[in-house]
């Protein structure tokens, strides 16, 4: 499995994008059921657990981006050495990996554990949406680890090309997630802690099966060994240089996740705040797909780079833009046609169905941002493939806290559209955004001809 796998990753380009992605894809969208699923069963408690829930996500994606940003420094530094051909650096990338998760584990659940309510309350948390969100953000962050091994173990797996073992991982804890929310939130009447532990128990099940496969089974093309391990400061600054840049990826969008929450409590209040999450819920479900072909480019356009053929990374970025617009215009399609219907799904109590309009607008208006995300998110992990994760970072700094906070500021604030204008700051800040950093992702490709053909 594992070299047919590797083969596919030095094979035609298009091919290799194409293959991996579907594998990505199901499992992104899998993974992204979990924040469908508990949004459904916490819609029964009522706006004020909704709204709570929504305070935590800012804190939630920086637990999620990190375990999700050393995965892909996982991904990078592996698929190079399956380019270049070096089992051997490829099975010590793995090795050290799994240590780097275990020292993030149980640096980031202490952080996150001591900054949480002074940051929900920042972010405009009070009374009883507060009390939820500490409730539901408590468990989320002492069950860390969980997410850590599952996501960077995946990321492990994705480097050597084997995506499929990643989708069964993440089959097995979509099943335990949606078996245990009805039972922890209401059976066992936990609310919204309930929700947070499902989650949490079930992304320990997924990297159960994954350490299981590398270190029990040990059937990977990776071979991680710690009889004799010896420590390599090049392969964990290799590992860290695309894994810390990518996980403050998910930073610098929940600093701008923070603005857009401070924004929409100022213009709509809790109202605002439950209309924008649950939309916010379907938008980065939709994006999944578009995650999962830039994975796909990541992976492929480093196994090209550390191959040093030049060609084949072009092919690679070329192919994945086109591929991830023809899906953007069907999800963006769903979204906006659908939107009313979609809105009900976690509108659907009397009390939260006035949520429903604004849900609804968001959809119609927010997600139009969608229309070119295709083209800048598989730029930005073509750059974390060749092991450029800085110049990823820049652009999720440039997309999110440049563009498109100020744009929701101007069009929310200044112009006093309220709701409004910060659904279309959204759209639009993201849109200009992914249109230059395609542009400067070609004029990497150029500027890295001469060096790769060299």
């Amino acid at each position: 499995m594992a070299n047919k796998n590797v083969e596919l990753m030095r094979g035609e380009p298009e091919i290799a994008v194409r293959k991996l992605t579907i594998p990505i894809m199901i499992s992104m969208l899998l993974t992204a059921s979990y924040n469908i699923v508990d949004g459904v069963w916490i819609a029964g408690l009522g706006q004020a657990a909704i709204a709570g829930i929504g305070f935590v996500t800012p804190i939630f994606m920086i637990l999620n981006g990190f375990s999700i940003g050393l995965g892909n420094g996982a991904t990078s530094s592996i698929s190079r050495a399956v380019g270049a051909k070096d089992h051997e650096r490829a099975s010590k990338s793995a090795t050290h990996s799994l240590l780097i998760f275990l020292a993030a584990s149980i640096l980031l659940t202490f952080i996150l554990i001591v900054i949480q309510e002074p940051l929900l309350k920042t972010y405009g948390a009070s009374g009883q949406s507060l009390v939820e969100g500490i409730k539901y953000g408590t468990p989320l962050f002492l069950g860390l680890f969980g997410f850590m091994f599952a996501n960077g173990g995946s990321g492990i797996l994705r480097g050597e090309g084997d995506m499929k073992r990643a989708m069964y991982a993440i089959i097995v804890s979509v099943i335990l997630n949606f078996v245990l929310d009805p039972v922890f939130i209401y059976v066992l009447n936990l609310g919204s802690a309930g929700a947070a532990l499902a989650t949490i128990v079930s992304s320990i099940g997924s990297a159960l099966v994954i350490m299981y496969w590398i270190l029990i089974k040990k059937d990977t093309y990776v071979h991680v060994t710690f009889k004799g391990f010896k420590f390599d400061s090049n392969i964990v600054k290799d590992i860290l240089k695309v894994g810390i840049p990518s996980s403050l990826d998910m930073f610098m969008m929940s600093i701008a996740m923070s603005f857009y929450l401070m924004f929409i409590s100022s213009v709509g209040g809790e109202y605002g705040i439950a209309a924008f999450t649950s939309g916010q819920r379907l938008y980065l479900f939709g994006i999944m797909p578009l995650t999962a072909i830039g994975s796909a480019v990541a992976a492929v356009s480093g196994s090209a780079f550390g191959a040093r053929n030049w060609d084949y990374l072009r092919r690679t970025h070329s192919y994945g833009t086109k591929f991830a617009m023809a899906v953007s215009m069907v999800i963006l399609f769903i979204l906006v046609v659908f939107a009313p219907q979609l809105a009900l799904i976690f509108a659907y109590t009397p009390e939260t169905s006035v949520l429903i309009p604004e849900i609804t607008r968001f959809l119609q208006i927010a997600c139009f941002g969608l229309l070119l995300v295709g083209i800048g998110m598989p730029s930005s992990f073509m750059y974390q493939g060749i092991g450029r994760g800085t110049t990823s970072l820049a652009w999720t700094i440039i997309r999110e806290l440049i563009f498109t906070v100020s744009f929701t500021y101007l069009f929310g604030m200044v112009f006093n559209w309220g709701l409004l204008g910060i659904w279309v700051g959204l759209a639009v800040g993201r849109i200009l955004a992914s249109i230059l950093n395609f542009i400067y992702a070609k004029y990497t490709i150029r500027k890295l001809k001469p060096e790769m053909d060299g």
